[in-house]
């Protein structure tokens, strides 16, 4: 809708102008009226318009006078339509010098007001879109050396760039926003999950409002995270009065709210000046790795849960090393007297608190070393949350020494699975479950419970060779048999949904349009035509 402001000195053709022709209806509004250029003046330095129709003699400041000084001074970029009396060239001459976008004689016909109108309005939405059009590419670029600084791969170009466009102050963080990794599992297909990152990259915009440009989406970018990063700096909390804590809290409830699922907050320690983000991110990083085996929670802080904190670094390297032998060894016997050891010397130590979290961690890293000696393709920090997630039961706490010997001994399968190459044979039979049982409700979860093998690695496993999630393959294999059936059967389009697994028609015709272009309706008629 234009906001239109009317400026003339005679009450009369203000009135005629207001009432002759319906300005909604061409979409308009008449935001505002002044009897003079200077009154105008006043109005525009107060109030933002699209559009200024102004006669060009009145008393104080004439159109022209007002048009040439806001021009002059940069105080409005809204259209001006002068309106005259005066059939005098120039008058025009010197309004298409200030960027006049029109002069329309007096009296003012009704259609010469619509023709102008739309014209206007053309011109708008023209650069309206180029507006939006380079505002996206100066967020692109910002986004691009602000993900170079945050990774560490940066130069004084990347770096005086991002200080130039963003307000910082000292103290920095480096926050890693995401749909929570358990819930928002393999179960989702790749197009949902980046549907759903994209809702929540904006409801980050919206929040954030004139520190937008704070929020990144897609930091990670090649991995399978579908993440959003946000540079979090502290006059943030103290402009809203608030603490650290109750504004990052505050943030996070606005986006379950908005999104209805959960959301995870990685909080990375802080730094004193944007240059170092990198150090915070790398933070993040860590803990998003540990994360399975941390209290479950919606925000985590990297100084409550992997720094250690006013405590001496004790490291139990022996009871560490003879767990991770026995784990190496998939025995779970000596799994659960190892970790009976690390207890019990962590305890004569007086290790507790942080300092157990430190063995641990050390532990995982080891674990993740691991694995990735024998497969580097596949990401090792999902398999281990996952893992670490399916191993823990309720009323036994995160990291204790249940939950340890639990997940030590699940891990050690796992890693026997690799040096085996085990679940390569499973895609195979995956496949074959697929092609035999696709109107079926199945999930990855079930059949990696059923050939044995972890879920988190099977999913990538799959992922690798198919380039495609299992969820993606399932839906565009019931795709082709969905077209297969419109070729060779005279069924109905809801029959052929119910039978290739779909309850729901209307996600059926939208996964099907997604995929093949065109209705099923269309499909069929297209190739029995071309029969």
């Amino acid at each position: 809708m234009l906001k239109v402001l009317l400026v003339d000195d005679e009450p009369f053709i203000l009135q005629g102008l207001k009432v002759l022709i319906e300005w909604q209806k061409e979409g308009a509004e008449i935001v505002g009226t002044a009897t003079n250029g200077k009154e105008a003046l006043e109005f525009l330095k107060k109030e933002k318009v699209d559009l200024v129709i102004t006669d060009i003699k009145m008393p104080i400041m004439t159109g022209i006078e007002l048009l040439a000084t806001i021009r002059n001074q940069n105080l409005s970029e809204a259209y001006f339509v002068i309106l005259s009396g005066y059939a005098d060239f120039s008058y025009a001459q010197e309004a298409i010098r200030y960027e006049c976008t029109d002069y329309i004689l007096k009296p003012v016909e009704r259609e010469e007001l619509i023709k102008m109108l739309h014209k206007v309005m053309k011109l708008h939405q023209s650069t309206e879109e180029k507006r939006q059009d380079n505002q996206k590419m100066e967020r692109a670029y910002l986004a691009r050396n602000m993900i170079a600084v945050i990774q560490g791969k940066f130069d004084t170009q990347n770096l005086e760039y991002v200080k130039k466009n963003i307000y910082t102050s000292e103290d920095v963080r480096y926050i890693e926003i995401a749909l929570d990794g358990i819930e928002f599992s393999e179960e989702f297909a790749d197009e949902e999950k980046r549907n759903y990152q994209r809702k929540l990259y904006q409801y980050c915009i919206d929040y954030l409002e004139n520190d937008s440009n704070h929020c990144i989406f897609d930091v990670s970018v090649n991995e399978k995270i579908y993440d959003i990063g946000f540079v979090y700096c502290g006059y943030m909390a103290e402009r809203k009065s608030l603490t650290e804590k109750e504004y990052l809290e505050n943030f996070l409830e606005y986006l379950k709210r908005m999104i209805q699922m959960p959301v995870v907050m990685l909080v990375g320690k802080q730094v004193n000046d944007i240059s170092n983000v990198t150090k915070s991110y790398s933070t993040a990083c860590v803990l998003r790795s540990f994360q399975g085996f941390c209290q479950r929670k919606n925000i985590y802080y990297y100084e409550d849960e992997v720094q250690v904190k006013n405590v001496g670094v004790i490291l139990c390297k022996k009871s560490l090393d003879i767990l991770l032998a026995a784990i190496e060894q998939n025995s779970p016997e000596e799994i659960v007297t190892g970790v009976d050891m690390l207890y019990e010397e962590m305890e004569k130590m007086g290790v507790h608190g942080e300092a157990i979290n430190l063995n641990i961690n050390y532990m995982l890293f080891q674990l993740i070393h691991l694995a990735t000696s024998q497969d580097d393709g596949v990401n090792q920090e999902e398999i281990l949350r996952n893992i670490s997630e399916s191993t823990f039961e309720e009323g036994v706490m995160r990291g204790s020494k249940a939950h340890l010997s639990r997940f030590a001994c699940e891990y050690a399968e796992y890693l026997a699975q690799l040096r085996k190459k085990v679940s390569h044979g499973v895609l195979g039979m995956v496949e074959k479950e697929i092609k035999e049982h696709y109107a079926e409700n199945l999930t990855l979860k079930e059949l990696s419970e059923k050939y044995y093998v972890n879920a988190a690695y099977l999913g990538q496993l799959f992922r690798k060779k198919y380039e495609q999630s299992f969820k993606d393959y399932l839906n565009n294999y019931r795709m082709e048999q969905a077209s297969l059936l419109l070729v060779r059967t005279d069924k109905k389009i809801y029959e052929i949904a119910e039978e290739v697994g779909y309850h729901d028609l209307d996600y059926f015709v939208n996964r099907f349009v997604m995929v093949k272009g065109c209705s099923p309706a269309k499909f069929r008629k297209q190739a029995r035509m071309g029969e």
